[in-house]
This record gives structure tokens, sequence and C-alpha cells, in this order.
């Protein structure tokens, strides 16, 4: 795949939409896959079913992102795809907010996202190769009414991953930032029955971000939106 050459994987941010997806596909193709969240055990069943390693880990912690990077590379080796998946989420009118929660949204949407970056690249850079991916939402692009803090952290996400795009490419490093511009599907969210293919099919959205990760270094790109034919953009 591009030009990874040691299949190894990390996704921080584990749960049993987007980052499931991606993980089955990467084991599928042949990935050593590193899972972690702050808890472990909502991907149990998922790491056994694909043998990967689980890791707990809170994103805004630097110390334990640290720990987190050096533990998976003593399980498999440098991982040469890392994926942010981690957001942080708080809603209700501004004037209410509580801004404790509102912190803590931020810091896990974009302060993690930094932590994990910043880990990533010291591993990758020495390497010259790797891939970056990043988890946005149309709030990376778009804020909504009741929904400031959760806007702040994925626009704060997203000049991240514009930023470390610029400076990590021309050191080979593939950093991606993908706008999930629509609801994920779920078994706790199915499509209405009047809807078909109304929300993203979270399998078919890995499809795109491994798709990401083979393109060849001569064409790259550092964003991509994902939203079903039926959504309004």
């Amino acid at each position: 795949m591009g030009d990874i050459v040691n299949k190894s994987a990390l996704i921080v941010g584990t749960g049993p939409g987007i980052s499931a997806s991606v993980a089955r596909a990467l084991a599928a193709q042949g990935y050593k896959v590193a899972l972690a969240a702050r808890n472990p055990d909502k991907f149990k069943g998922l790491a056994t079913d694909i043998g990967a390693h689980s890791f707990a880990v809170d994103a805004t912690d630097e110390a334990a992102v640290a720990r987190l990077f050096v533990d998976v590379e003593a399980a498999i080796g440098v991982p040469e795809v890392v994926l942010f998946n981690a957001a942080g989420r708080v809603r209700g009118p501004l004037e209410s907010l509580d801004p404790v929660l509102v912190r803590r949204a931020i810091e896990v949407s974009a302060y993690g996202g930094f932590l994990v970056v910043q880990q990533a690249a010291r591993r990758l850079v020495p390497l010259g190769r790797g891939a970056i991916l990043l988890t946005g939402a149309t709030a990376s692009v778009k804020g909504f009414a009741n929904s400031s803090a959760f806007a702040i952290g994925k626009f704060g996400l997203r000049g991240l991953a514009q930023s470390a795009a610029r400076e990590l490419a021309p050191k080979g490093i593939h950093v991606a930032h993908f706008v999930i511009d629509g609801a994920v599907r779920s078994a706790a969210r199915p499509d209405p029955a009047h809807a078909p293919d109304s929300t993203l099919d979270p399998d078919a959205i890995a499809q795109t971000y491994l798709t990401v990760v083979a393109q060849p270094r001569s064409a790259w790109t550092w964003e991509v939106e994902l939203r079903p034919h039926v959504e309004n953009f």
C-alpha cells in the first residue's frame, strides 16, 4: 500500500463505527493492528476477531500517549499507519455550557490529535514514510447551533491536519483529514425504511481510508469529504 513497508497500524479512539471498520480492513490486508481507547473493553470482541493488540490510553495525557507508542512499537513495531479517531462532544446553548466539559471536549478532539500526531511524526520522519489519518466531521468545516464545543475541537483538528500535511509531506509522511459529512450507520442507528442509503456505511468509509493510504506520493490528497448521495452540502 503506497510507500508502507512494515504493515503495522495504530488506531486511537477505537469504537464500533469507523475505527472498527478500518481495523478490520487493515487486518484483512495483512496489517498488524493495535487498538487504543480509554476503555479497551468496548472493543474486546473486535480485537479478538482480528488478532489485534489492545491498549488503554487517555489521548489528552501527554505521558500516556508517549507510553502508548512505546508499548505499541514493542508489540508490532513502529506503526506506519496511525489513525486518530477520538472526539469530544458536549451539546447545549452557549450561555449554559459547562466550561469544564467544553474544555475536556476540545482537549479530546484537538489536543489529543496533536499528541498522537506528534508521537507518530517522531517515529515516521526518520523512516521517511508512513500515513497519519485524522477523522473529522461536518463540524470540521461548519459550526452548528448548540454544538460549539464540538466545532471548536474539529476545526482545531482540521487545522492540525492541514499544517501537518504541509510540514510532513516533504518528509515522506502522508497526512490526510477525512470530513465525515453525515450520520454513520450502525446497529443502533440504521437507515430509515423510507430513506435507504441515507447514512454513511462505515465499511465504505474504511475503503476510502485505505485507498488514501495506498495513494502514490506523486498524487497525495490531504483531505477527503465523504457523504451519502442524498446528503445536502
